[in-house]
């Protein structure tokens, strides 16, 4: 029952009640009785009803609360992938040549001079200078004599510290040797073996026989016993002497004798034949006319 409906019925009550007391005497009930009768009913009513509200759950009490979860995506570990360093490849310390078409080596860098050799296709050889426009390479005669000759660049692969070589100019041309100036000549001798701090070189006596007098030279000395090659430009003459002196000629003129220091050798070459090739050229930085003269010898 409602507290409203509760209410009106106390309220009829309470009329009756009223009612009875204006009844006559003999059917006169005990009103006092009567109205705490009413009153406690009323009463008893009010506090169960309150008595029931607060004991009964309220709907967000008697709900089951729901839980709500969101799945965060999972985290990725990035994989890292490793490049391996790829192996250390040495630079050549000498400048090499090879060659994919076989290609003629001559007397001079270009076709106006004499085929004295070639180099092949798989052979390697060391490069000892250039000509001044970097297309031909004064290597080592594959075939041996003379010792030394230029090949073309256009089918070479050349490696190591190609620019590091001396520039050679030219030789004169066959055209150029057959005029009416006076010819080149020299004798040479060697004369003995001299050292200084872990470096030995020969001692070398050269003539001028010739009409012409000499400003520049080229020697080359190869050691036949370890195929060792060790090469020296220079203008003027220069001779040493072990360690203590050093002299210096500028001009070889005609009839002139001087004693000029070869390339110097890291070790003691005594005892072994040393192929040795001079060329003596009438300009300085080996130009002019030249001339070339090889002597063996053993120290």
């Amino acid at each position: 029952m409602s507290l409203s409906n509760k209410i009106r019925l106390m309220v009829a009550i309470l009329l009756t009640a009223s009612l009875a007391c204006s009844m006559p005497s003999f059917f006169s009930p005990d009103t006092n009785a009567i109205g705490t009768a009413v009153a406690q009913t009323v009463i008893a009513g009010i506090t169960q009803d309150a008595l029931q509200r607060t004991l009964q759950p309220s709907p967000a009490e008697t709900s089951t609360p729901t839980s709500t979860f969101t799945l965060e995506p999972p985290t990725l570990t990035p994989t890292i992938t490793l490049t391996p360093t790829p192996p250390f490849t040495p630079t050549p310390e000498i400048p090499l040549i090879s060659v994919s078409v076989s290609t003629n080596c001559r007397s001079g860098p270009g076709k106006v001079y004499d085929m004295v050799g070639a180099l092949l296709v798989g052979q390697i050889a060391q490069i000892y200078a250039r000509d001044p426009t970097n297309n031909y390479w004064y290597i080592r005669n594959p075939d041996g004599d003379p010792e030394f000759c230029w090949v073309w660049g256009k089918y070479a692969t050349v490696t190591g510290p190609v620019l590091l070589v001396p520039v050679f100019t030219p030789p004169p041309t066959p055209t150029a040797t057959a005029t009416s100036l006076p010819s080149p000549k020299f004798t040479a001798e060697f004369t003995g073996l001299d050292s200084c701090n872990g470096y030995w070189w020969a001692e070398v006596k050269l003539k001028n026989t010739g009409g012409i007098p000499f400003k520049s030279l080229n020697i080359s000395v190869k050691d036949k016993v370890t195929d060792v090659v060790v090469v020296n430009l220079a203008d003027g003459f220069i001779n040493l002497d072990n360690c203590l002196t050093k002299s210096t000629k500028d001009i070889l003129g005609v009839g002139d004798t001087y004693i000029t220091s070869t390339p110097a050798f890291n070790y003691n070459p005594e005892g072994h034949k040393l192929l040795t090739t001079i060329t003596l050229c009438s300009d300085t930085g080996q130009k002019g006319t030249c001339t070339t003269e090889k002597i063996d010898f053993v120290p």
